[in-house]
């Protein structure tokens, strides 16, 4: 994380021209690493930060912190006229090694890396001939009020007592469910009025038809697949946090994607595993770096995190949008012919013998 801290940050400084000095708020998540001073405080230190800087650090909120600390960071430049803010995504995940035999909470050795992203987020006038993305909206559900939803991914201790996060079989249905409800908030704000009435009128028909049928004054006819909302009609690309093959199948489903769309997040899957709240900026780098992205392009986040949460936002694209960024130097092998994962060809048979593997 100091890697991180120490070039990461200090290459985003130098490519926007912007001093630490300029910066009046900074949000720091990071999910299981929660150390004190806090990590803010590492980055004010670091940096040499303004004494009157508004310094936040959010851990424990998971993957979909990344959006979270978006919103803060949102929240806090409202209060404040021709404002700058660093948004900084990064995990730990060294200490929170799983050393037991649990395998629902194995899993997690496997899928999570090390990563990192920063942001800068202004809301001076002044700064729009020079912004990347300007955000349309965001929006959060969270539904930890559902047992099944909460447990799905939970730190806690196994049999033995060693400490590990569990990811249970009930995840990809908790992040459609969150999903859906984070959904009926988000469609009225940025699709159009045309594809709202048309889901509205399938809808009403889908009814009025099981209505009578119910009744007996129709015996036939009806049914077929659920209205679908047509998303594509209101957003040009979709960047889908790349929690797990499950989690992004089930999301691809859910809104009728094809392989295309979904690509991205397959890409920075199998590079760079799921970086925690930082993953959804890697599918954004891609997305860049694939030359994907041109003014006037709509691009929908979406994010899953324990708790169980779902949060997304919708930018669109005002500027240049060129930088490689992480991908810089393989971008061109991707994607690879095969995703194949050369240790489960060679060893996936044992999943066989022993019995049903959990795959994410």
């Amino acid at each position: 994380m100091d890697a991180f801290i120490d070039e990461a940050i200090a290459e985003l400084f130098a490519r926007t021209g912007f001093a630490p000095r300029d910066v009046d708020v900074l949000v720091f998540n990071v999910s299981m690493l929660s150390p004190a001073p806090s990590l803010a405080s590492r980055v004010v230190r670091r940096y040499g930060l303004r004494e009157d800087v508004a310094a936040y650090n959010l851990t424990g909120m998971g993957c979909s912190a990344g959006l979270v600390a978006l919103d803060l960071a949102r929240n806090a430049l409202r209060t404040r006229r021709r404002a700058l803010a660093l948004v900084v995504s990064s995990e730990s995940i060294a200490p929170n090694w799983y050393s037991g035999t649990d395998r629902s909470m194995m899993l997690a050795n496997c899928l999570f890396r090390s990563g990192g992203a920063a942001v800068l987020l202004s809301n001076d006038p002044a700064h729009r001939g020079r912004a990347k993305m300007e955000l349309s909206c965001l929006v959060r559900a969270h539904i930890g009020a559902n047992d099944e939803a909460h447990a799905c991914a939970l730190q806690r201790e196994d049999a033995e007592g060693r400490v590990g996060i569990s990811l249970s079989k009930a995840l990809p249905k908790a992040a459609v469910r969150a999903f859906a409800v984070n959904l009926r908030r988000l469609a009225p704000r940025v699709l159009p009025v045309a594809e709202l009435a048309r889901f509205a009128a399938s809808l009403l028909s889908r009814r009025l038809l099981a209505h009578l049928r119910s009744s007996g004054k129709k015996q036939a006819g009806g049914g077929g697949d659920a209205p679908r909302i047509d998303f594509k009609t209101g957003v040009d690309h979709f960047c889908l946090h790349p929690g797990g093959t499950a989690v992004i199948e089930a999301v691809k489903q859910s809104l009728g994607l094809d392989e295309g769309d979904v690509e991205p997040s397959r890409m920075t899957l199998h590079r760079w595993g799921n970086t925690s709240a930082s993953s959804l900026w890697y599918v954004l780098s891609y997305m860049e770096a694939k030359g994907r992205l041109k003014v006037g392009d709509r691009v929908l986040m979406v994010t899953f995190g324990s708790g169980f949460k779902c949060n997304s936002c919708v930018w669109e694209v005002t500027g240049d949008m060129a930088d490689k960024g992480a991908w810089a130097d393989c971008i061109g092998s991707y994607p690879p012919e095969s995703l194949d994962n050369p240790y489960m060809v060679k060893f996936g048979w044992i999943n066989d013998v022993e019995g049903d593997a959990l795959m994410l």
